[in-house]
């Protein structure tokens, strides 16, 4: 049987029956969009993962120090006296795969205004690696230099918000602010850093455009700590490319823990391991919902068993007749093969559409990233094609076998 006839034979098939078809591609469609939809928004998830831990800096560790209550501080501080920058040096030290630090720490901030306005922000001293390691860059202005840290300079940086509240006007630049008692030359603004969500894994982002920095020595020698809190509120430790973070992270605790006396006054968070979890986590919803997309396909499979063997039932004379006429057992296999393939191919084709349809629909209505991916295309729609083989052969087998007599004499 040529190829051409073949085709034609077959949509001519397809189309005597329209509603028929119609209803026995839904399945496909269904199945292979969801495919599609559900593939899509998980590489779009992972994507979104990465730009969020981007922000905190894939190489590094980053110490907080904790919390607590005054009665447990004043317990904690007889053997610990939380974090400081000799932990930083020692670490440095004795790790060998610290390429780089920044040390911060937190002001309590009463008041933050300028001449224009002012602001609910935090202040916050930082060493001048900090911008760096924490991928935030500058909408306008500068970073500060070590020599300014090293003579506590009266400089500051803004984060946008806080820019915007002092400055509605613009042109933060040189202007003087004032945080608690201490004025401040603005000398850098930061521009909006990449917020694909508030939080990350339970760890808060976003918090650098509701800060002011200044450099570290400024904020220790110019404002008052509060008492019995340590030298440094967190500090960031950047590993070489191709250090182990999950192993330096351990040697760094167990060194933190020998200096602090075992004292449970930090928590370290590893973006690197944060990101491996994400995408385990995410990894798992793709099986799981490809799977469930998965058994549409195979009910789309059924479906086309199901209306191939009706189909031949209803042309049992037809079926005679080709074989009365010389077709062979092989003939009329592949005309039914050729049907069934066709309906799965049609319905993977609407499908393709229906999933980037359904995929568009998610992302706005639930606010969800969507990145388009390949494979989950290429994969559905073999898949599909692949059903539609595999369901059709054994109607195909049946047909092929009716005995030419018998079918010419039926009713």
């Amino acid at each position: 049987m040529k190829a051409t006839a073949l085709l034609n034979d077959t949509l001519a098939e397809l189309a005597q029956h329209k509603l028929r078809t119609f209803l026995t591609l839904l399945g496909m469609i269904f199945g292979v969009g969801a495919v599609i939809a559900m593939l899509n928004i998980g590489e779009g998830a992972e994507r979104e993962a990465l730009k969020t831990i981007e922000t905190m800096g894939l190489r590094n560790l980053i110490v907080e120090g904790r919390s607590f209550d005054e009665k447990t501080l004043q317990e904690q501080r007889k053997h610990s006296l939380g974090l400081n920058q000799t932990d930083i040096d020692i670490a440095v030290a004795t790790i060998g795969s610290i390429t780089a630090y920044s040390a911060e720490r937190k002001i309590d901030t009463h008041s933050l205004y300028s001449h224009q306005g002012k602001s609910d922000g935090s202040a916050i001293g930082i060493s001048p690696s900090y911008m760096q390691l924490s991928k935030l860059e500058f909408a306008a202005g500068r970073n500060f230099t070590e020599r300014e840290n090293r003579y506590a300079a009266q400089v500051a940086i803004l984060g946008a918000r806080v820019a915007q509240s002092l400055f509605p006007n613009g042109d933060a630049l040189g202007q003087a602010i004032k945080v608690n008692h201490v004025w401040l030359q603005v000398v850098g603004v930061l521009a909006e850093p990449y917020a694909g969500s508030n939080e990350f894994q339970g760890i808060k982002l976003g918090g650098e455009q509701n800060q002011l920095f200044m450099p570290l020595l400024t904020a220790q020698s110019r404002f008052k700590a509060a008492p019995l809190s340590a030298e440094l509120t967190s500090f960031r430790l950047q590993l070489a490319e191709n250090a182990n973070s999950a192993l330096s992270a351990k040697a760094l605790d167990a060194l933190l823990k020998q200096r602090h006396n075992d004292i449970d006054d930090y928590n370290i968070v590893v973006p690197a391991a944060l990101l491996a979890q994400q995408k385990q986590t995410q990894q798992i919803f793709n099986i799981v919902m490809s799977c469930v997309a998965g058994i549409s396909l195979l009910v789309g499979g059924i479906g086309i068993m199901n209306i191939m063997l009706a189909t031949v039932l209803e042309r049992t004379k037809e079926i005679g007749l080709l074989r009365a006429i010389g077709a062979t057992q092989r003939d009329i296999k592949l005309q039914f093969v050729a049907e069934s393939f066709a309906i799965a191919i049609l319905g993977g084709l609407l499908g393709i559409v229906f999933g980037i349809l359904l995929s568009e629909l998610i992302a706005f209505y639930s606010d969800w990233a969507v990145s388009w991916s390949l494979l989950a295309i290429v994969l559905s729609f073999s898949i599909c094609a692949l059903i539609g083989i595999a369901f059709g052969v054994y109607p195909a087998i049946k047909a092929s076998r009716l005995d030419p007599i018998s079918a010419l004499q039926s009713e």
